[in-house]
């Protein structure tokens, strides 16, 4: 699925700004990336940084910040987590996030409240894709990928 070029994963939860994606791990962990949305809004990323695993992030403070070069910023955090760890190759190649958002994701975190109460914050399926898709159209936002 996808609007104006952004791809979009219906299998993954969203935040509602469609700026991040979450995806459930088989062992308690939620998997924390960047949507083809921010992506495209950031440009090149140049920096990922990550807090440092076992940080208690709370509700409202980044997990992450991205830097490229036209912005700098956070990577929201919509319930209360402990951080588990960083993608090393993103790290070490923050571009990955503009090649393969979907793919590429920055951190591994632990709810503090069941998987289950962290992700009824986020909305998945067919719900997500309108947010998206209004997103999208509202903001004429259009996406590219592959920025080496």
């Amino acid at each position: 699925m996808e609007c104006n070029g952004c791809e979009f994963r219906a299998e993954l939860y969203y935040d509602r700004e469609c700026q991040i994606w979450v995806r459930r791990e088989g062992d308690g962990t939620l998997t924390v990336g960047m949507t083809d949305i921010s992506q495209s809004i950031a440009g090149k990323i140049l920096h990922v940084r990550v807090r440092r695993p076992g940080t208690r992030r709370p509700l409202g403070k980044p997990v992450a910040t991205i830097e490229s070069g036209k912005w700098a910023g956070p990577v929201p955090n919509v319930f209360d987590c402990v951080i588990e760890s960083a993608n090393e190759d993103v790290l070490e190649d923050p571009n990955l996030l503009n090649i393969e958002p979907y793919e590429a994701w920055i951190a591994r975190v632990r709810p503090v409240a069941s998987v289950d109460a962290a992700l009824k914050k986020l909305s998945t399926g067919d719900v997500a894709f309108e947010l998206y898709r209004q997103r999208c159209l509202r903001d004429d936002i259009h996406c590219e990928r592959g920025m080496r």
